[in-house]
């Protein structure tokens, strides 16, 4: 089933966790077992149903994005690209998405995120607002952890010293119309990024943000480590 929901794959950033990998190429072209990083968020938008995708870079590194993708239409996608100038943050390149395509439903997953999971049934009820997609981690400090209270999201905090949960925020999101607008709102952080957790609790302050936990594995590879453990766990799976 195609759904009428565009999708945006982030694949900027200078990659720094991986030098000097990433010395020469984006880390999103490194290869996760038998296959380019970037075939596994495309594979996960396409099995949820999302046929148009625009995958966001940096300026030095579109180009080979094309050679390898080209249109899509061998994929049965129609990918678009656009340029990320500076790496400002997630939020940031979201942001420089929807200057081009407009102000509409997306669904957003990062490049160097792998699932099991798809999100069609998630789609296909969305209402407007915003989703996240959780999962249990063993090390909840170093990611986005969600706090509840009566099993309502209150608050995302990035990488807590004493989490209140082990729920991380993964790196798969729906946002409505209006997160354009939403993101010109958000200062800088400290680390000079426009941080999507900010994003997510102006969503959640608003009483938009709805969430759910995945089933199945989702690997992290945007460190050397996690691009290891991926390529070991993908190859055992095959």
């Amino acid at each position: 089933m195609v759904v009428n929901i565009k999708g945006i794959i982030l694949a900027g950033g200078t990659g720094t966790r991986l030098h000097p990998l990433t010395k020469t190429t984006n880390k999103h072209l490194l290869p996760i077992y038998n296959k380019q990083m970037i075939f596994y968020p495309l594979e996960t938008l396409k099995k949820s149903g999302i046929k148009d995708i625009t995958i966001v870079s940096g300026p030095g590194h579109a180009g080979q994005f094309l050679e390898l993708l080209a249109s899509g239409y061998d994929m049965g996608l129609n990918i678009s690209y656009t340029i990320q100038e500076k790496p400002l943050g997630i939020a940031h390149g979201i942001w420089v998405a929807l200057r081009e395509l407009g102000k509409e439903d997306i669904v957003v997953i990062l490049g160097d995120n792998i699932f099991e999971d798809t999100i069609t049934q998630d789609i296909k009820d969305f209402k407007g607002g915003a989703k996240i997609f959780l999962k249990k981690v063993n090390d909840p400090e170093r990611f986005g952890i969600v706090e509840f209270e009566n099993n309502k999201i209150t608050k995302i905090i990035e990488k807590p010293s004493i989490p209140k949960s082990n729920l991380a925020v993964t790196g798969l999101y729906i946002y409505d119309k209006h997160a354009y607008d939403f993101i010109e709102t958000i200062p800088l952080s400290k680390k000079g990024e426009v941080e999507v957790t900010d994003l997510n609790n102006i969503y959640i302050k608003k009483g938009l943000m709805n969430h759910r936990e995945l089933n199945g594995y989702w690997l992290d590879a945007g460190t050397l480590e996690g691009m290891f453990k991926a390529s070991e766990f993908i190859r055992g799976k095959k």
